[in-house]
């Protein structure tokens, strides 16, 4: 027989889901030395339109979900033993819940442009831009999670834009590697619950890298119910200290420091702008965009005036999208 009491909770880490089952009756009859019970659960990943499956002893799980749309669960026992002829045999029937979206909230009042953006892989800063629908007196709040943390919390400090909540600094918290973040931004207004939005962010600290993925929705009954927005986050490294330049062996050559922090050097790619100006006064532009932290430019003439700026950001093999730094302070020759 397949498992029973299957059950899908929220303990409240805003798409964190938690999944149990109980052993089948015609199982718990069956002696000890005769059967060994594994457990096969699938569940819908809407991320990858596909069915996602583990085979696990235990009769518990948790996995993330985009309640938006429907979640699917269902679990299969698998028996094998000496009573089966050492050949695995699954049970015939599933046990499925199924769990429809909540779907609460105001229709066309969730926040738009929902972005984080990770500054040097240190602090992070998420923002939003109201809908144009959404009624005056309106109060916007953020909440987040992570697997550091009990409950979610509320943000800690609000970013103001004319009088208006439009986003969250995140400066003072210490957000953990190998994890998802999630948020939610729900309100309410004089014409009810706005309709919440929910995202997660997936930071993956390898040494090498950091990859911001996914956007999911979740149901915390003290939040209310939220729905699912699409979420742009990314990186944006610190400002680069640019050296003079120096004449040398008849080159320019130029060089620069990596921003300070987090951000792994090999993940970095460089622009340098290059503006020259001649004798007669005109002026000519180049951009390039370099792996290395230095430059060389052959065949400088002394009476050209070359001014260089540089400026950076995370490649797209170490961040599914990264902002440019601001450009570095100017360095001239002569």
């Amino acid at each position: 027989d397949p498992p029973e009491d299957l059950f899908i909770s929220d303990p409240g880490h805003l798409g964190h889901l938690e999944i149990s089952w109980s052993v089948p009756a015609g199982v718990r009859n069956l002696t000890s030395e005769c059967v060994k019970c594994v457990y096969q659960l699938e569940y819908f990943n809407t991320y990858r339109d596909r069915w996602s499956a583990i085979r696990t002893m235990r009769r518990s799980y948790s996995a993330q979900f985009d309640l938006m749309k429907d979640v699917r669960v269902r679990v299969y026992t698998l028996l094998d033993g000496p009573c089966t002829n050492g050949t695995v045999i699954r049970s015939k029937n599933y046990t499925e819940v199924v769990r429809s979206p909540a779907g609460t909230g105001v229709v066309g009042t969730e926040v738009q442009d929902f972005l984080c953006v990770y500054h040097n892989m240190k602090y992070m800063e998420c923002r939003w831009r109201r809908s144009p629908t959404t009624p005056a007196n309106s109060l916007q709040t953020l909440y987040f999670w992570h697997r550091d943390l009990d409950h979610a919390e509320e943000c800690p400090k609000y970013i103001m834009l004319n009088g208006v909540r439009s986003g969250c600094d995140l400066s003072d918290k210490l957000l953990p590697d190998f994890t998802d973040i999630n948020f939610c931004v729900n309100g309410s207004s004089p014409d009810g619950l706005l309709k919440p939005i929910f995202s997660s962010l997936q930071t993956q600290n390898h040494g090498t890298m950091f990859v911001f993925s996914r956007c999911f929705f979740s149901f915390w009954a003290s939040l209310q119910a939220c729905n699912l927005c699409l979420c742009v986050s990314a990186v944006k490294p610190e400002q680069t200290r640019l050296h003079p330049p120096v004449k040398a062996d008849g080159e320019l050559q130029l060089q620069w420091d990596r921003p300070a922090g987090r951000v792994p050097g090999h993940c970095l790619e460089w622009e340098v702008e290059h503006n020259q100006e001649g004798p007669d006064g005109k002026m000519k532009s180049e951009k390039m965009n370099l792996q290395q932290t230095s430059f060389a430019l052959p065949s400088v003439h002394d009476k050209d005036r070359s001014c260089f700026r540089v400026r950076s950001k995370l490649s797209k093999y170490c961040a599914d999208r990264s902002f440019w730094s601001e450009w570095s302070r100017p360095a001239c020759y002569p």
